[in-house]
């Protein structure tokens, strides 16, 4: 690669890298502003907004409805998406492209569109809107990506670790818990942390399917309403720097789990 190539791309990767932190940066700021009203310059400081987002009931109590539903919906994505991976990986039968096709349809289907749909179907089946619907919503939304990351992992499981199991006597379920199911363990935890975080932080099918009781997003759309103020900044801010530490934490437990493995 010649010298002017080099700089091309450091340009190219520096642009990047201020193009989505700037914003973030921007952000952050505007929450220590000591006035009700986004924008420059910035005068005089506080920690006002930021120590009344943990004072704030309604705000704490969206972050743990959101956390509920995070986690609710990670678990019924990860039991059904393992289980299709486990189905569908290493074996031919006739449907099979059918029904992975369908599997992945849930993630490209535009957001909108696909909240719009459950909210129809939801009507049709008695479901009710609220945290039953949403989390419904929310884990067939992330069935997909839970999948593709099992599958992937899938692929590099030595067939002779399940071979030499049968040989010794191992039904196909010990042979899977015993074998299969340990080695995906890094891929399982990746994927959990991966649709953790989606569903945090999906607004359209919350917005859709939620009840009375909003979620985090939802509760930011409804204060934005009354205009940008450094309190949604602070918010924001407070959700952003949670959903990063776990984010971080996430990808150095599952390099190290797929170290040890």
């Amino acid at each position: 690669m010649t010298r002017h190539n080099r700089i091309l791309l450091s340009c190219v990767y520096w642009a990047f890298v201020a193009y989505v932190f700037v914003p973030l940066i921007l952000m952050v700021l505007m929450g220590f502003k000591d006035s009700n009203f986004i924008g420059f310059p910035i005068r005089s400081w506080t920690l006002d907004w930021y120590t009344g987002v943990f004072a704030d009931t309604e705000t704490l109590a969206a972050f743990g409805y959101s956390v509920a539903i995070a986690v609710l919906s990670t678990v019924f994505s990860v039991i059904v998406g393992t289980w299709i991976a486990v189905l569908l990986e290493g074996r031919k039968f006739w449907g099979r492209a059918a029904i992975f096709g369908m599997t992945v349809l849930p993630a490209l289907i535009p957001g909108i569109i696909s909240a719009i749909a459950f909210r129809i179907y939801a009507r049709y089946l008695g479901i009710e809107p609220g945290m039953g619907a949403i989390v419904w919503s929310h884990a067939v939304h992330n069935v997909p990506f839970v999948v593709l990351v099992v599958m992937a992992r899938l692929s590099t499981l030595p067939k002779s670790q399940i071979e030499a199991a049968r040989d010794l006597g191992a039904d196909p379920l010990i042979a899977f818990l015993r074998i299969t199911f340990p080695y995906l363990v890094p891929a399982i935890m990746g994927a959990s942390i991966f649709c953790l975080l989606l569903s945090f932080d999906d607004f359209v099918r919350s917005f859709f399917l939620g009840g009375y009781e909003p979620t985090l997003p939802v509760l930011i759309f409804a204060k934005l309403k009354s205009g940008m103020s450094p309190e949604i900044n602070a918010i924001a801010t407070v959700a952003l720097v949670l959903t990063a530490v776990i984010g971080v934490w996430a990808e150095r437990f599952t390099r190290r789990m797929n170290k040890d493995s």
